[in-house]
């Protein structure tokens, strides 16, 4: 298959300009496309074989569930057979924007596209090529990440030709993404609404906006779960991880330096080839060292750039500061637990 790609400017485009894509979608195709978070792998939500060359093209299991994206509000009434009035509030504050919300589905969503649930999940991306392409393709939008199962998710076009260049007809290039970690997920069948994913809209603004909101059980686990019934991307797998084996250090500053270099010293003494994650511009003594932002929003942002950077690196080991889990540090941390296989060192 060769792959189309389209170079655009999100603040300057013609919309003549994504036809291709738009017509993909239409017959039933595949398109990459940039959101503010990270780049969806796209098709008709409708079309059970188009959602099915999705996992067949990802490697993705058949029981991970697919977010919808819409364009327009009057959509979520199409897919989603109750609308709790919390939802009505949460759609005005956050849409568009880094939130999908978990409904109980209608009838005309395919099972193939919730991964056989009786929910289903949808958000408003705030990208406007993304809504570009959902409002002029005339059906909402089905996209997990844009990568192959498992790895970390595409913040570049570079990142999403990398993993399924001829596997898919077009990847929309719109340059790097604004969040770089996936949208927050939040199920509001539930009372109070539970919190199934932490990502671009934070846990505070969500427990101000609505007084009170659940963990569910594996945003806060350090250790992998058993049987995980998986209402939302990233749930069950594992996820986001890069070639190299990851360890995540905790604990105060200096220990976490110490632990950090001292298991970069034996490693070196297997003949390990170290890269070392830091946010601190610490100076370790490791083979690869990368600095990946003090602020958590840049963390965020450069986190799955930098997991891609050290497997150029070609490192057999990475390790990881770990950060607080305030505002987004909850979904950096619920990231690095995930890629490392929860592969936690507590000092």
């Amino acid at each position: 298959m060769i792959t189309k790609i389209i170079k655009l400017n999100e603040k300057k485009f013609r919309i003549d300009e994504i036809k291709i894509a738009v017509e993909t979608i239409v017959k039933g195709g595949l398109v990459a496309f940039p959101t503010e978070t990270v780049y969806g792998l796209g098709a008709n939500v409708f079309n059970a074989k188009a959602i099915e060359k999705i996992y067949e093209v990802k490697g993705r299991p058949k029981d991970n569930p697919f977010i919808a994206h819409i364009a327009d509000k009057k959509d979520v009434y199409r897919l989603a057979s109750e609308i709790p009035e919390k939802a009505e509030g949460l759609m005005k504050k956050f849409w568009p924007g880094p939130l999908t919300l978990i409904f109980k589905k209608s009838k005309i969503v395919p099972d193939v596209t919730t991964a056989g649930l009786s929910t289903v999940a949808i958000r408003m991306p705030d990208n406007k090529i993304a809504l570009a392409l959902i409002r002029e393709s005339k059906v909402p939008i089905a996209a997990p990440s844009a990568n192959l199962a498992g790895k970390p998710s595409p913040t570049s076009a570079e990142h999403v030709i990398h993993d399924l260049y001829g596997k898919i007809e077009v990847i929309i290039d719109a340059g790097k993404t604004k969040i770089g970690v996936e949208s927050t997920v939040l199920d509001i069948t539930t009372d109070p609404p539970t919190l199934l994913r932490p990502g671009g809209v934070t846990l505070e603004e969500l427990g101000s906006f609505l007084g009170k909101v659940k963990l569910h059980p594996i945003v806060k686990s350090e250790k992998k779960i058993g049987k995980v019934i998986a209402k939302s991307p990233g749930m069950k797998y594992k996820h986001y991880a890069p070639e190299a084996e990851l360890t995540v250090i905790k604990g105060k500053t200096i220990a976490v330096r110490e632990k950090i270099q001292e298991l970069a010293n034996e490693y070196k003494t297997l003949g390990k080839r170290v890269g070392v994650m830091t946010t601190s511009k610490y100076d370790y003594d490791a083979d690869v060292v990368k600095f990946v932002g003090r602020d958590l929003k840049t963390i965020a942002k450069n986190l799955f750039k930098t997991f891609r950077e050290f497997d150029k690196e070609k490192v057999d080991v990475i390790i990881a500061e770990s950060v607080k889990t305030s505002g987004m540090g909850l979904a950096i941390m619920n990231r690095l637990k995930k890629a490392s296989g929860y592969n936690i060192v507590k000092t």
